[in-house]
């Protein structure tokens, strides 16, 4: 007989507060992951010449994204509609590319592959509060 323990172990979150975006940027954002290359858009869009590591450019990626959400609930002249797609489309990719790339803890001889830890985290956020990694 094995041991289970009813405690699962998540990675803290990074993000302090949820996206709440509407529906037509998240589905823009979401449509757009086929066609994203990380080494290629997020040098071009950061404006660097190496990529950094995954999950280390979210929190820019993240403050340029809420500047340009400002703009568009403002109204503003300067909003750049096509470059908030691509910060969109940049957060989601880093978060799939944070959780991948993490190392998930290991409890008594169990493996739990970081997809499911992203899954099963997921389904514990209140409903309609976060933008999932993934489509």
């Amino acid at each position: 007989m094995s041991y289970m323990p009813n405690v699962i172990a998540f990675r803290p979150r990074t993000v302090s507060e949820p996206l709440r975006r509407p529906s037509i940027l998240i589905r823009a954002a979401r449509e757009g992951q086929a066609g994203w290359r990380r080494d290629r858009d997020l040098k071009r869009l950061l404006r660097l010449d190496h990529s950094p590591a995954a999950g280390n450019a979210l929190p820019r990626l993240r403050a340029e994204e809420t500047l340009l959400n400002d703009a568009r609930l403002q109204r503003t002249a300067d909003y750049d509609m096509h470059r908030h797609v691509l910060l969109m489309i940049a957060i989601l990719a880093e978060m799939r590319a944070a959780v991948a790339d993490a190392p998930v803890p290991v409890t008594t001889g169990t493996r739990i592959g970081a997809a499911m830890v992203a899954q099963m985290g997921a389904g514990f956020s209140a409903p309609g509060t976060a933008i999932p990694a993934h489509p």
